[in-house]
């Protein structure tokens, strides 16, 4: 399961602040960051899944959006037609679409970046939730915001909240040598947020990772990749 951060400022002299990890099976294609969608999202970015041509994270950044999309640990019944993807939420979030209630994909929190604030609408196969978030560090994985039952959640938010409010030009180091720090467990260890969830039943690793500064006209964002898949390793982030 992904694991998602965010900072939601407390004026708008600061950016929204965003690190997202990717959990996915190594075997399903995937792009990096890019322009892949230049006829139906003209000036949208993003991770693109090939197998769907959805997004996991998309950012349109002349309209300062940005969305990264987390599975649900919840079961539902799949529909005879079979479900829709989830990758098209995250497109048509950072196009300005909302959710349809209900939803016709698998269960999912999909965390929304508008500017200076941020919402995560929840999806859990019965009731579609919508949940604005206060100023301050929040953390998603695989149940609620900043759910306990996330063992990753319980272990490291109160680490990246001693790092609320860091200056501008240094959060994204900061972050990450946090981010280094927690993938010194076993990459199976249940507090991992660098991940190998096939002991788990689930043929997922992380594959790479984001950080992002979204502003009401603008998102820079940076990405790596983790080679090998799962391991931290000394990851080169670049500009998307």
């Amino acid at each position: 399961m992904c694991t998602v951060v965010i900072e939601v400022p407390q004026d708008t002299s600061t950016p929204t602040r965003v690190l997202a990890v990717r959990d996915e099976d190594p075997n399903r294609p995937w792009d990096p960051p890019g322009e892949w969608w230049p006829e139906e999202h003209p000036g949208t970015l993003g991770v693109r899944d090939r197998r769907a041509n959805g997004a996991w994270l998309a950012l349109a950044p002349q309209a300062g959006r940005l969305a990264v999309m987390v599975n649900r640990a919840a079961e539902m019944t799949e529909p005879a037609g079979g479900f829709t993807s989830r990758g098209g939420l995250v497109l048509a979030s950072v196009a300005g679409d909302a959710v349809a209630d209900p939803p016709t994909a698998a269960p999912f929190s999909l965390v929304e970046v508008d500017g200076h604030s941020a919402r995560v609408t929840a999806w859990d196969g019965v009731r579609l939730r919508r949940e604005e978030l206060s100023p301050g560090i929040h953390m998603l994985a695989h149940h609620d915001v900043d759910d306990n039952r996330s063992e990753r959640i319980a272990r490291w938010l109160p680490e990246f909240h001693r790092l609320a409010g860091a200056p501008q030009e240094s959060w994204r180091a900061r972050w990450l040598e946090l981010l280094a720090r927690t993938a010194e467990l076993e990459p199976t260890h249940d507090e991992a947020i660098v991940r190998d969830n096939r002991p788990l039943g689930y043929p997922t690793l992380s594959l790479l990772a984001c950080v992002a500064d979204v502003a009401a006209d603008s998102v820079e964002l940076e990405w790596a990749p983790f080679t090998p898949p799962g391991t931290w390793g000394d990851p080169l982030f670049r500009a998307a």
